[in-house]
């Protein structure tokens, strides 16, 4: 009988971490949902089943990051899996208008907590003799231009540490990679899109509205290249950022301005001579 995995997902009470909680669950993982929003995250968990607990956390915060790792293995005995995916926008504007409290405060968020998951997750896997992690950077990680400027450098930084983890840690069986996510509805786009994060029609609305294939990202989308990159299946994967945008704007968000719109949707389509 194969013997039950064990994840971690920190920010696993909602958006693109409460996919990947859900996608879990259905393969039959067992989970701690790692979360400042405890209550969220119970209830989350409550409707999940007995397999999935929650816990509150900071991941700004060592000991916080380093209990949600050791939960998993008092809990259920081990732990296969780390999504180090907690976040927020963090600060915004103009770059000379940054206060360093807002800057290292982004930077605790969505940086630092990366390499806390990561180390605590390294502690047990090793030990244990192999494991997974997965880090949600961002498409603002792998261009310039497409987000705020501390979002942007620190999920760059998760891309970097992504890399460089994966190259030590390979030596002991476990994997490190990361997920790039372009505009996904969740809590954080309605806030920014609708003005409210619970509107999410609006917010799914207005996404479809601009992609390239008319359709909105949701986090169920993400939540599937995450865990596939945390599956058997990936296991020659390591060090890799998998970009999950539609070819929306890591590819397409400048150059898609030379393509135009194809003329088969404009009119008749253009035949070759001699051609029916």
């Amino acid at each position: 009988m194969t013997e039950t995995r064990v994840a971690v997902v920190t920010g696993g009470a909602s958006g693109i971490g409460e996919g990947i909680v859900r996608q879990l669950v259905c393969e039959g993982t067992s989970c701690v949902i790692a979360d400042l929003n405890v209550a969220r995250a119970e209830a989350l968990a409550a409707e999940l089943g007995e397999g999935v607990v929650a816990l509150r956390v900071d991941v700004t915060q060592e000991a916080d990051v380093a209990g949600a790792v050791d939960l998993a293995v008092s809990r259920f005995g081990r732990l296969d899996c780390m999504f180090n995916n907690a976040g927020m926008l963090g600060a915004v504007g103009s770059l000379v208008d940054h206060t360093l409290d807002a800057w290292n405060a982004t930077m605790d968020v969505l940086l630092t907590s990366v390499f806390l998951g990561t180390r605590e997750a390294a502690r047990v896997m090793i030990a244990q003799g192999g494991g997974s992690v997965v880090n949600t950077s961002s498409t603002a990680g792998v261009r310039g231009g497409l987000g705020p400027h501390a979002y942007t450098v620190a999920k760059f930084g998760v891309v970097g540490l992504t890399e460089s983890a994966a190259v030590e840690l390979s030596t002991h069986g476990i994997r490190v990679n990361a997920v790039a996510p372009g505009r996904t509805v969740s809590g954080l786009t309605a806030g920014l899109i609708a003005g409210d994060p619970d509107d999410v029609a609006t917010t799914a609305a207005h996404m479809a509205s601009r992609s390239r294939n008319g359709r909105a990202a949701y986090p169920q989308d993400v939540a599937a290249a995450a865990v596939f990159l945390a599956s058997e299946a990936a296991w020659y994967i390591n060090g890799a950022c998998l970009v999950v945008d539609g070819a929306g704007e890591v590819l397409g968000e400048k150059a898609s301005r030379y393509y135009g719109t194809p003329m088969s949707l404009v009119g008749p389509a253009v035949r070759k001579p001699g051609t029916a």
